[in-house]
């Protein structure tokens, strides 16, 4: 990893900018969940990772509960998790098929993976200022993924915002608006592509099910020139 993502991710880690999110997750760390009551939870904000000479980035919305805050690695030890890493390994992107806990070993092949906002928030619903005050870490994990090329966005908030980071930096005269598998051309080259969240509720309601999710990053494989 690179100067500029250890300080990065540095200034993550120790960042105290929304006191309900710090709360919230001392909170789940020390209540637990039954399944999990002997392990000693992350607890705190939780940084992106993988590739940094990336050409994909795939953004979620915050770290699971019981899964990014408690392993500290995003989107691993959850449910969510568990479906796109299994699409990612299909697609010869991460080294194996699930995500346990941050030192299994997984690799992603020329992809990063980060949220939008780095810690839990109550009932998955941030307030607009938490989701300012992390804009400058995602602000900076795009400028620093130098060969970046597509970004598939989980749900909605994570495109909103991604859409909010391309109009601070640059004049947007279309409406952009969320719909699954679309294809967008940013005004710096870049391709968005948003996608359902693979959320249980999304997975067992079939909104977002193994071969839609296949098929998108199929795309975006391609436009990335894997």
């Amino acid at each position: 990893m690179n100067i500029k993502f250890k300080k990065l991710n540095n200034s993550i880690i120790k960042c105290k900018k929304c006191p309900r999110l710090i709360k919230f997750s001392k909170k789940i760390s020390t209540i637990k969940r039954k399944q999990n009551i002997k392990e000693v939870y992350w607890g705190k904000p939780v940084t992106g990772f993988g590739d940094i000479n990336a050409k994909l980035m795939i953004i979620g919305l915050a770290p699971a509960a019981h899964g990014g805050t408690r392993t500290g690695r995003a989107f691993t030890g959850d449910k969510s998790g568990d479906f796109l890493f299994n699409c990612l390994y299909t697609s010869g992107i991460s080294s194996l098929p699930k995500s346990q806990y941050q030192k299994d070993g997984l690799k992603l092949n020329n992809t990063y993976i980060t949220n939008i906002l780095k810690c839990v928030p109550p009932d998955d619903k941030p307030l607009n200022k938490e989701l300012e005050n992390c804009s400058n870490y995602f602000d900076n994990e795009i400028k620093n993924l130098k060969n970046l090329k597509v970004i598939i966005t989980l749900g909605k908030i994570a495109f909103d915002n991604c859409i909010k980071f391309y109009r601070r930096n640059f004049t947007i005269n279309e409406k952009l608006i969320f719909k699954h598998g679309a294809k967008y051309h940013l005004p710096d080259g870049k391709v968005l592509i948003p996608s359902y969240h693979p959320s249980p509720r999304n997975v067992n309601t079939k909104i977002i099910d193994t071969q839609k999710m296949l098929s998108l990053i199929k795309v975006a494989k391609k436009y990335s020139n894997f």
